[in-house]
C-alpha cells in the first residue's frame, strides 16, 4: 500500500510541519533516508523523503539550492525533510524559496524528533496500512465466494465485486456483448471504453481464421497457415488496463480460450483492487466454462437418471465416453507421520486411513482428466475415460482397472481396488491391473465361477479369511507386504492364512494348491 507525505506531515508523535510544496502531499513515499552528501542523487532510487540537517550544504545560497533541490526532484524524490536545531535554528529562505518553485515538499523536523524516529514512523504506517489492504482483500475474497454459491452466481459475483471496487463490474459474451453487469454507471464513454478493452484480452478461436482458399491470409487473419489448415491464433493477453477520465479500466480474459471476459471500471483507490478483481475473474472462469461446455448439466443429467433407475449403459454416453477405467487413489503417508500398527494406541486412525479432503480429491480428478471424484472410506475414487491413460500422481498412490464397458463398471471397481492394495505392499506409485487371460480362455466362465464356490466353500462365511488369502497369493506370500496391503498386524495375517489351509485342508506350500486356489479367487 503506498503512503504518501500527508499522512506522515499529520504524525502526531512527529510533530512534522509543511513549508513548502502543500500541492505535492499526496505523492507515495517508499521509504525515508538520510543522507548529507552534497550530491545524494547516486544513491536515491526515487520515491524517498529525504532527511538532511545541511551538515555539507551552504543552504543561504539560492542559486546553490536551486540546483540542489531541482537535482532531487529530477531523481524522484518525493520531499525533502529538514532538522531545524542542528546547524540552523531555522530552515534558511534560501532552500525554502528552492523547494517553492520545484514544487517540493519541505517538512520542517522539529529539534526532538529523531531521523530514526521519522524512518520507523514510515515502517509502521507502510505496516498499517499493508494489515489494513490485506483484511480488506480478505472480506472481499470472502464475500466474493459467498457470492459464486449462490443460486445465481454469475451476477452475485459481479454485484459483490463492484461494491468491492466501489465501480462497475461488466461480463462480456464471446460475441464481445454484454450479458450481465452490476454497478453504479460511469459513463457512456467508460462503457466504450471497457468494452474495447475487453477485445484485446478476448482469446480469438483458430476456426475464425481460416486462410483463403488462395491462401493467402484475410483481414482477420493472423498470420501464416499452420499444418493442420488454419491460421495461427492472434495471442491475446490474459489481462490488460488502461484510465479514461480518471477510471481506472481493467479487462480480464476467463475460461480456456472460451470467450468470455471480466470488464471492471473504478476510480483508482488500492493496489488490492487488482488482486480482488483476479479472484472474481477465477471463479467466473469456472462458472462461464462450466455453463458454456455443459459439462456440469450432463453431470447432473447423469446422475438424476441413475436415481430414477436408469443403467450405467443409459448414463455412459452423457458422461462422454464408451470405455472407462476405474482409478483408486490413496494419500501417500509422510515418513514423519508413518508409525507401525504397533505403535499406535487402541482406537487410533492410522494416517493411511484419514479421508483425503475434497479440495485434495478435487484436484486429484483434475490432474486424471475426470470431474467424476468420490472421496470416502479414506480412499478417491475417479471414473476416467479409457482413452486418458492415468499417470503417477505426487503424494497418491494409485490404483487402476482396465478399460471397461459400463455394465462392468462394479468389477473394475473390485479390480481398482485389488490393483491398488498391490501398489501399497509394494510401495509402487501406481499399479495398473492387467488382464492375461489364459486359463479363463480354456474355461468357460460359468464353469469356472462353479468350480471358484465349491473349491472356496469352507471360506464363505467369513470374507475376511477369502480377502487375505487373494493378498497373500498376490504378494506371492509376503508376510509384511501383506499385512501393509491390508493395514493389520503381520501376525494376524499368519493365523488367517493357517486358518484357510485349515479350512480348505490344503498345503499352501504346493505350488499347484497355491494355481488352483488363484484361479477360484478371480472368479468370486
Amino acid at each position: 500500500m503506498p503512503l504518501t507525505l500527508a499522512s506522515l506531515a499529520h504524525h502526531s508523535a512527529l510533530r512534522l510541519t509543511v513549508r513548502a510544496g502543500e500541492d505535492g502531499l499526496d505523492v507515495p513515499v517508499r521509504w525515508a533516508h538520510a543522507s548529507e552528501l552534497a550530491d545524494p542523487v547516486p544513491y536515491m532510487e526515487g520515491g524517498e523523503l529525504l532527511l538532511i540537517t545541511a551538515l555539507t550544504l551552504d543552504a543561504e545560497d539560492p542559486a546553490a539550492m536551486r540546483r540542489y533541490v531541482k537535482r532531487l526532484v529530477e531523481a524522484g524524490v518525493v520531499g525533502l525533510g529538514f532538522a531545524v536545531g542542528v546547524h540552523y535554528e531555522d530552515i534558511p529562505e534560501a532552500l525554502v524559496e528552492a523547494a517553492r518553485e520545484e514544487g517540493l515538499p519541505l517538512l520542517e523536523v522539529p529539534p526532538r524528533t529523531t531521523f530514526s524516529g521519522v524512518a520507523r514512523a514510515v515502517w509502521q504506517l507502510m505496516a498499517q496500512a499493508r494489515l489494513a489492504e490485506l483484511r480488506r482483500v480478505t472480506e472481499a475474497h470472502r464475500g466474493l465466494a459467498s457470492a459464486a454459491a449462490r443460486s445465481d452466481p454469475v451476477p452475485s459475483v459481479l454485484h459483490r465485486l463492484s461494491r468491492h471496487l466501489d465501480g462497475r463490474a461488466v461480463l462480456f459474451g464471446p460475441e464481445g456483448t454484454q450479458i450481465a453487469a452490476a454497478g453504479r454507471a460511469l459513463g457512456e464513454e467508460t462503457d466504450t471504453a471497457l468494452a474495447k478493452l475487453a477485445e484485446v484480452v478476448r482469446p480469438v478461436d483458430p476456426d475464425e481464421h481460416r486462410p483463403d482458399p488462395a491462401g493467402s491470409p484475410g483481414p482477420g487473419d493472423a498470420g501464416p497457415a499452420s499444418p493442420a489448415g488454419r491460421a495461427r491464433p492472434r495471442p491475446s493477453p490474459a489481462s490488460a488496463a488502461d484510465t479514461v477520465a480518471g477510471i481506472r479500466l481493467a479487462a480480464y480474459a476467463l475460461g480456456a480460450g472460451h470467450g468470455f471476459v471480466l470488464g471492471v471500471a473504478a476510480p483508482p483507490r488500492d493496489s488490492g483492487d487488482h488482486t480482488v478483481a483476479s479472484v472474481a475473474a477465477v471463479l467466473l472462469s469456472l462458472l462461464t466454462g462450466e455453463q458454456h461446455s455443459g459439462t456440469g448439466a450432463a453431470r447432473s443429467a447423469a446422475l438424476v437418471r441413475l436415481l430414477l433407475g436408469g443403467g450405467p449403459e443409459e448414463v455412459a454416453p452423457l458422461l462422454g465416453g464408451e470405455r472407462w477405467r476405474v482409478v483408486h487413489a490413496h494419500r501417500t503417508v509422510r515418513l514423519s507421520e508413518a508409525r507401525s500398527p504397533e505403535a499406535r494406541s487402541p482406537g487410533e486412525r492410522g494416517p493411511e486411513e484419514r479421508t483425503p479432503d475434497a479440495l485434495a480429491a478435487s484436484a486429484l480428478g483434475a490432474a486424471l482428466g475426470s470431474a467424476l471424484v468420490d472421496p470416502a472410506d479414506g480412499i478417491v475414487r475417479v471414473l476416467v475415460p479409457a482413452g486418458r491413460e492415468p499417470e503417477a500422481q505426487t503424494g497418491w498412490t494409485l490404483g487402476v482397472s482396465a478399460a471397461v464397458a459400463p455394465h462392468d463398471w462394479p468389477a473394475a471397481d473390485t479390480q481398482a481396488a485389488r490393483a491398488l492394495a498391490r501398489a501399497r505392499a509394494t510401495r509402487a506409485p501406481l499399479v495398473v491391473h492387467g488382464a492375461r487371460p489364459v486359463l479363463d480362455d480354456l474355461v468357460p466362465a460359468a464353469d469356472a465361477r462353479a468350480h471358484a464356490r465349491t473349491l472356496l466353500a469352507p471360506l464363505a462365511g467369513t470374507p475376511a479369511l477369502a480377502d487375505t488369502l487373494r493378498t497373500w497369493l498376490s504378494l506371492h506370500g509376503g508376510w509384511d507386504r501383506t499385512a501393509v496391503a491390508l493395514s493389520v498386524h503381520r501376525n494376524t495375517v499368519r493365523q488367517r492364512i493357517a486358518r484357510c489351509a485349515a479350512l480348505l485342508n490344503a498345503d499352501l506350500d504346493d505350488p499347484d494348491v497355491r494355481m488352483n486356489l488363484w484361479f477360484a479367487l478371480r472368479h468370486t
